[in-house]
């Protein structure tokens, strides 16, 4: 599916929970409102949300100087690719994770955190960092940026329902218990909303990764080492900010039981075959 239409049907969909969460808020004024504010917001997320998702990560940029191994490596591949130099950006987490993010090529950042770089070799490390630019190449990072935004803006409208409560257009209190169920179902929409679009979009990344730095078997390494490290250290902006999860190369989120319901990407064992089979040239990248 074409990546815009991907993208204007994620914002259809969240205005659509935005105006259904305003109308149990308040019955119809409650929804215009909620039109109104979910139009506005998706047009800021659409501008500002790169820079807002750095922050909640407090992501510091880099150049040439301050990290000169990193910036190198992303300036390389980004040349490879075909693609502007993104801006680049370490986010201070032992856990070790990356992103890509901004609304276009021509906007662009990437970001890996302090930990990544310490577990991995540097050929593993442009592997990962190829697969964010696959992200950026592939036009979706827009896509991952607005949902992770207005997911959870969705979130904070349905916690404002549940403590604040509503009224209907006959001035009738909204039922706590609808409150309660709105404050929990609302989220999981939004999640599932996000879902329906990020699992496949890691596997094309993964591919197209490879193809951008033509060695598809230090990806493959990547991931396993990254899961094997990830999955004992919490990341704690991710943690304060699950809706950002689906951003990362790998879940950043700690847990297992219903967290593995709602997988925001393939499981690793999945991706690291299909790069095998790339490596072994049986598989098309």
């Amino acid at each position: 599916m074409n990546n815009w239409l991907k993208t204007t049907i994620l914002m259809a969909a969240i205005l659509a929970l935005f105006v259904f969460i305003g109308g149990l808020i308040g019955g119809k004024t409650g929804m215009l409102i909620a039109l109104l504010i979910g139009g506005g917001m998706n047009v800021f997320a659409y501008w500002n949300s790169d820079k807002m998702v750095l922050r909640m990560y407090n992501a510091q940029q880099v150049d040439a100087t301050t990290a000169p191994e990193l910036y190198g490596m992303v300036q390389e591949l980004a040349q490879r690719a075909g693609l502007p130099m993104p801006k680049v950006y370490v986010i201070d987490e032992d856990q070790p994770n990356a992103f890509a993010t901004g609304r276009n090529p021509e906007n662009a950042a990437v970001a890996a955190t302090t930990g990544i770089m310490r577990v991995l070799s540097y050929r593993e490390l442009r592997g990962v960092m190829a697969h964010e630019l696959a992200h950026v190449q592939h036009r979706d990072i827009l896509i991952s940026t607005i949902s992770a935004t207005m997911a959870g803006a969705i979130s904070a409208l349905a916690n404002f329902a549940m403590f604040f409560g509503g009224r209907d257009e006959d001035g009738r209190p909204m039922n706590p218990i609808v409150g309660i169920l709105l404050a929990i179902l609302a989220p999981l929409a939004a999640s599932l909303i996000q879902m329906a679009i990020s699992r496949s979009r890691e596997f094309a990344a993964d591919a197209g990764g490879a193809r951008i730095s033509g060695d598809p078997q230090a990806l493959a390494d990547a991931l396993q080492k990254i899961e094997a490290y990830a999955q004992g250290i919490p990341m704690h902006a991710a943690e304060a900010h699950p809706e950002t999860a689906q951003m990362m190369i790998m879940n950043p989120l700690l847990g297992g039981g219903l967290t593995d319901l709602f997988r925001t990407h393939p499981q690793t064992a999945d991706r690291v075959a299909r790069l095998h089979a790339m490596a072994r040239g049986q598989l098309e990248y």
